[in-house]
């Protein structure tokens, strides 16, 4: 079976507003999940066998002989194999069966007490181990028996459990056997061999459980629905008897639709932490799923915000919580004040290492300035002695350094007292020894006219600056005075250039957000870039030089350093010089906010980003916000839209890749096309019967009659019903046949099974033919 993808249609209702959106939701009602179905140690019931002993003409002779007494001749064990899911068995007398349990077994080696431990049905869950060595006796999603060794260690239990002790351990009572409609005579031929040769039964009778269940509740002309756990049949049934050779079978059933939402779970929750069992799944599906009446307008508004915590089930599974430990408020307190008084201690700090920078440079200057003027009344070789000392070339660098002292303490001042430093005016400072030429400067003055030439040309750096910035405020004035009038002018065209912009910046910032988590991932493409280039590098490392050359050219080209731009992974890699898209992205989806009317809060990047307004997160977590951190909330499973999903498939087998008609277009095809008299059409109307286990979701009776009566011809007399108990009804129908005069007329005996071969069978109108 094939599992087609999920579609979520998104709702066609109106957008709700901001703050009706980001209204809180009460908090979601937790569905635990349930344990392995462990139900204890059942003990037996040998009252049913000694009751049995009670009426000398309820043993095998009677039904042997065939004789038809006038009140109960049967005191039969009956077995309901119902759809290879649950083994229901007990005595025909019995208002219920007194045994239910799952048809698989557990074998575990005790390697102490050297010998092999057997668990049957529940008990095959009583613990980790047992669980593990699970065998079920059917063919997975089949009614099929495939392990018929399980299959006889079940039998075992049940004549064990009901207290038979007959001679040399066999059965001394007739066995009524259910089973599907056409069944394998390979599986009938070894239950055959099974019941007569190790158990020793005197008679066997096998009927079809959903025509019991039918008889059961007193049907005689009708259309049977049986949804059991392996598939659905269509049955048509008129003066008692099942028509079988027009009967249909749909492959969905109980199994199906577990392996369904397994399935759907799985990939939806692909990481999910715990182990999500079959027995858990059934517990879900039929808690929680239901049949929709409008599948198609339901699921458009499934994930609707408005009354989703109500739709939207919590299951949640076993976890452990990290425990971290809470602080009281006055440990809270006090580590606050650590903290402030740490941060007081740095800042005192700070300033007391400020304070003797500014004492130490006064005294610099101080010394440069007395320094300065002791210097006019000494002679040159004097000066030239103290400035070598002070490791200073000239009088002029003496100057620049009293200057930059007074520049620097200024600068510290202004600063402690909180004032804006003021730039100098470049017009105030002059270079008188730029235009005088070489020739007539001494070595000092063109040490100074160097120095000169340099300030100059940092201020007019400056100045060209400043002069570009005043361009660029007006390059934008202009382009914001020409988008104006294009916008006043041309509206539609402003619009449109607006959205493709920013459709461009949205996919530049995923494609920057691909990029950064490419680099995190050292098997993605960009990674294998990278370390590439870092391994050309490398390979073309320091080389030889020769004779003091370097042959090594890196950086000639300005494209060489692009290399750091390709093998950077920070925020550095960015063009600090580019502006951010991000803020670009704000800027223009302003402009549409206040001139787009087309365009509300909820089209914004930040909106969408919201997980209130996204439909992936409703999905996922439901109308409740999700914190990864949080192992409760990573054991959640949310079901939402699966619970309308997966009963809609026996409606609609396509869903699920199933290449078959709907349930509604079988029975249609059954009544209208294979039955071509107007009178038994009637009869097949007038009572169509529903029965099995996976009928009993909510809804689908009504589902079902609504569509059905769609197809039919207009004035059609139709009936629906259901099953008293459509679990039960089946094995009570069959405890009814086996106590009335049929049972003996319809079992095939020991005596006929050792003279006809183990494929011989007794047809007859509740079971199935040859």
């Amino acid at each position: 079976m094939t599992i087609s993808s999920i579609q979520i249609i998104p709702s066609s209702r109106t957008t709700l507003n901001v703050a009706e959106k980001r209204e809180p939701k009460p908090p979601p009602k937790i569905f635990s999940a349930r344990e392995p179905p462990f139900k204890g140690i059942q003990p037996p019931q040998p009252d049913g066998y000694e009751r049995s002993r009670a009426f000398p003409s309820t043993s095998a002779i009677v039904i042997d002989n065939g004789t038809i007494p006038k009140r109960p001749t049967g005191s039969a064990v009956l077995i309901h194999l119902l759809g290879s899911h649950l083994v229901k068995a007990g005595w025909c007398f019995d208002k219920t069966p007194r045994l239910t349990i799952p048809p698989v077994i557990a074998r575990y080696r005790d390697r102490k007490a050297n010998r092999t431990c057997q668990f049957v049905g529940y008990d095959a869950y009583v613990d980790a181990t047992t669980r593990g060595q699970v065998r079920n006796a059917f063919d997975p999603g089949t009614s099929i028996i495939g392990n018929w060794d399980v299959m006889e260690g079940v039998l075992d239990y049940i004549f064990l459990k009901l207290g038979v002790d007959g001679a040399n351990g066999g059965v001394d009572r007739p066995l009524v056997l259910t089973e599907p409609i056409a069944n394998l005579g390979y599986s009938r031929k070894m239950m055959n061999e099974i019941v007569f040769e190790c158990y020793s039964a005197p008679s066997v009778a096998y009927g079809i459980d959903s025509l019991f269940a039918y008889k059961y509740n007193r049907g005689t002309d009708g259309l049977v629905i049986s949804a059991s756990h392996a598939s659905t049949h269509v049955i048509p049934v008129l003066n008692s008897k099942a028509i079988l050779s027009n009967c249909t079978r749909l492959n969905w059933g109980g199994y199906q639709a577990c392996d369904y939402l397994m399935k759907l779970l799985k990939l939806k929750y692909p990481t999910f932490p715990a182990r999500i069992t079959e027995s858990q799944m059934e517990e879900l599906l039929h808690q929680h799923c239901y049949v929709s009446q409008d599948y198609d307008c339901e699921l458009a508004g499934y994930l609707d915000w408005t009354g989703l915590e109500e739709r939207d089930h919590v299951v949640q599974y076993p976890f452990t919580e990290h425990i971290i430990p809470e602080k009281s408020e006055e440990e809270l307190a006090r580590i606050a004040e650590r903290k402030k008084e740490s941060g007081r201690r740095l800042q005192e700090q700070a300033a007391k290492m400020r304070l003797e920078k500014l004492m130490k440079k006064e005294q610099e200057l101080e010394y440069y300035k007395d320094l300065q003027k002791n210097l006019g009344s000494e002679t040159k070789k004097e000066i030239r002695r103290i400035l070598d000392a002070e490791e200073m070339k000239d009088e002029a660098h003496l100057d620049r350094t009293i200057k930059e002292l007074e520049r620097s303490i200024k600068r510290s001042r202004n600063k402690d007292l909180g004032q804006e430093e003021t730039e100098e005016n470049p017009e105030e400072m002059t270079f008188p020894l730029v235009d005088v030429p070489d020739e007539e400067l001494d070595e000092a003055g063109l040490k100074e006219k160097r120095h000169q030439r340099l300030m100059k040309s940092n201020v007019e750096a400056r100045q060209r600056a400043k002069e570009e910035k005043e361009r660029e405020k007006a390059r934008i004035a202009e382009e914001e005075r020409l988008d104006t009038e294009k916008r006043e002018n041309s509206f539609d065209a402003w619009v449109e250039e607006r959205r493709q912009a920013r459709e461009a910046l949205i996919q530049r910032i995923k494609e920057r957000e691909r990029m950064k988590a490419d680099l995190g991932n050292r098997k993605s493409l960009a990674s294998q870039i990278r370390m590439k280039t870092l391994a050309n590098l490398a390979a073309d490392g320091p080389r030889k030089r020769r004779r003091g050359g370097d042959d090594d050219t890196f950086g000639a080209n300005d494209e060489d350093w692009g290399v750091y731009r390709t093998v950077a992974t920070g925020e550095g890699s960015e063009d600090e010089e580019e502006e951010d898209p991000t803020q670009q992205l704000k800027s223009i989806e302003a402009d549409l906010l206040k001139y787009d009317p087309e365009f509300t809060e909820n089209h914004t990047l930040e909106a969408q980003s919201d997980w209130t307004k996204s439909l992936i997160h409703m999905f996922l977590r439901g109308p409740w916000p999700f914190d990864p951190e949080s192992q409760r909330e990573a054991h959640q499973l949310h079901l939402n839209v699966e619970r309308i999903r997966v009963p809609e498939v026996i409606f609609q087998p396509s869903i699920a890749g199933i290449d078959q008609s709907g349930i509604v277009e079988i029975a249609a095809d059954i009544v209208l096309q294979r039955f071509s008299s107007p009178q038994d059409q009637a009869r097949l109307l007038r009572d169509v019967f529903i029965t099995g286990g996976s009928s009993l979701f909510r809804g689908f009776d009504e589902r079902f009659q609504r569509e059905f009566r769609a197809v039919l011809p207009e004035g059609s007399d139709l009936r629906v019903r259901r099953a008293a108990d459509p679990v039960l009804d089946a094995w009570k129908g069959a405890a009814q046949w086996a106590s009335g005069p049929d049972l003996g007329m319809c079992s095939i005996t020991r005596q006929e099974y050792m003279e006809k071969g183990s494929e011989y069978i007794k047809e007859h109108r509740l079971g199935n033919a040859t």
